[in-house]
């Protein structure tokens, strides 16, 4: 089955999340955004107001991650950074697992963390980001299950910030967890077309990436996620 590039501009959450990021490169990135036709970005939650500003008037939603990049936040400090970002524009939210409570094997934990932010988002699409790269075969699909009990909306495979990425094989394996009816979204080293195309016939029905631009022109990048 081949994506065409077209489809992909619907489903790929363009994401520009680096640390050092201006003011001037989100200015931009929005250009970007508009220009592309891309449908959702992240951005950090102190630019979610002016990306807002500059995407609204194009129907362009912006999404927050929550938690970034290591989850290890409290569960009243990832519902406060939601409300806050909701506030402020936010329509999608991204949140980090508590990576810590699921090595410890405190799933009650887990659970409370993700259903409390969902409960915050109050009904907003909401995917929670389980870092594959740091986690056995065995604790992402026990990751995967906690996710769907919690009512979020999405299986997320990676930040591209702590090692790892989206794979077509855990893309494959997260599917076969959530079943049919739930999200996958694949981020974390998806640069090309082929990239793509091969994570979304995996079973991916978002993608982030901050080489969303190359993605769908077929040109190439160094931008990290």
């Amino acid at each position: 089955m081949q994506v065409k590039k077209h489809d992909l501009i619907h489903i790929i959450d363009y994401t520009l999340l680096k640390p050092t990021v201006s003011k001037t490169d989100i200015k931009g990135f929005c250009q970007e955004t508009i220009e592309y036709g891309f449908k959702t970005v992240f951005v950090n939650p102190y630019y979610v107001s002016y990306a807002y500003e500059l995407l609204s008037p194009h129907n362009i939603k912006v999404g927050v991650p929550i938690g970034f990049s290591l989850g290890g936040a409290t569960t009243q400090t990832k519902v406060t950074e939601t409300k806050e970002a909701m506030k402020n524009g936010a329509e999608e939210i991204d949140m980090l697992i508590n990576l810590g409570a699921l090595k410890s094997h405190e799933f009650d934990v887990v659970k409370y963390d993700i259903a409390e932010v969902v409960k915050a988002s109050e009904g907003l699409t909401t995917k929670v980001i389980i870092e594959n790269g740091l986690l056995t075969d065995e604790e992402k699909v026990t990751a995967a299950k906690l996710i769907v009990e919690s009512g979020a909306d999405f299986v997320k495979t990676a930040t591209g910030f702590n090692g790892g990425g989206a794979t077509v094989e855990d893309v494959k394996r997260l599917r076969s967890a959530v079943g049919d009816d739930f999200g996958v979204k694949a981020a974390g080293g998806i640069r090309t077309y082929e990239d793509a195309e091969a994570i979304v016939e995996a079973g991916a029905d978002r993608i982030g990436a901050s080489d969303a631009v190359a993605i769908v022109s077929g040109g190439t990048s160094n931008a990290a996620y």
